[in-house]
C-alpha cells in the first residue's frame, strides 16, 4: 500500500481542518468533498467517529495503517496514558522532528529530505523517516545539503522556536530533541482517547 499522494485540499475538507497545511479550499468550500458533500448527512455512529479520528491522525503524521497499529501496540505496553504515549511516539519520529524544527515546511517535505539522506542524527546519516528519536539526540542538516533551496527557504520563514521540547541552533543548522513532549505541548487537534477506544473494541 502506497502513501496518499492525492489532493491535499480533499483531505482537509473531509475532516474540516487544515490537515496538510493551510488550504484556501477549506475556506471556500467548508463542507465535505463529493457529490453529497453539501447534502444532509445522517448522524455518525460511535465507530465512525472513532475511525475518522484515527484516519485524521494517520494523515497528519503521514503514517500507514500497519505502522500506526504497531505504534499503538508499543504505546499500550508503555506505562502511562496510552493515547498520550501514542502522540509522543508520533512526535518523536525523525520526519516529524525535521518538520517541527522548520527544516521543511511540511511533513511530506521532511520525509523526502530524510529519505534522500540530507539529515544527520548525532552526526550519522539516517534515511528512515520513522526513526524514533530519544531525548538528547541531535538532528542536523548534512554539510553538503545546507545550501539546498528547499531548506534555506524553509528556515528563512521560520520564526522563534515554538516547541519547548526542541532546541534549534541556526548557526550550525542543528536541533536537539531535548525531551519527550507533554500532551499539553503537542498542538495537533487529535482526540487520542477516541483512537484508544477504537483499538480497544
Amino acid at each position: 500500500m502506497a502513501r496518499y499522494t492525492g489532493p491535499k485540499a480533499k483531505i482537509s475538507r473531509k475532516f474540516g481542518e487544515p490537515i496538510e497545511g493551510h488550504s484556501k479550499a477549506l475556506q471556500k468550500k467548508n463542507y465535505p468533498p463529493g457529490q453529497h458533500g453539501r447534502g444532509r448527512r445522517k448522524k455518525q455512529s460511535e465507530y465512525a467517529i472513532q475511525l475518522a479520528e484515527k484516519q485524521k491522525a494517520k494523515y497528519i503524521y503521514g503514517v500507514l495503517e500497519r505502522q500506526f497499529a504497531k505504534m499503538f501496540d508499543i504505546a499500550s505496553r508503555k506505562s502511562g496514558i496510552t493515547g498520550e504515549n501514542l502522540l509522543q511516539l508520533l512526535e518523536a519520529r525523525l520526519d516529524n522532528t525535521v518538520y517541527r524544527l522548520g527544516i521543511s515546511p511540511t511533513r511530506r517535505g521532511a520525509r523526502q529530505l530524510v529519505g534522500h539522506k540530507h539529515i544527520l542524527v548525532n552526526g550519522e546519516v539516517v534515511n528512515i523517516p520513522s526513526y524514533t528519536l530519544k531525548p538528547g539526540d541531535v538532528v542536523s542538516v548534512r554539510e553538503r545539503s545546507k545550501s539546498l533551496e528547499a531548506i534555506t527557504s524553509s528556515l528563512a520563514g521560520k520564526g522563534a522556536n515554538r516547541y519547548p521540547w526542541l532546541e534549534w541552533d541556526n548557526a550550525s543548522l542543528s536541533g536537539k530533541f531535548v525531551s519527550v513532549p507533554g500532551r499539553d505541548d503537542i498542538p495537533e487537534n487529535i482526540k487520542e482517547q477516541l483512537i484508544v477506544e477504537l483499538y480497544s473494541k
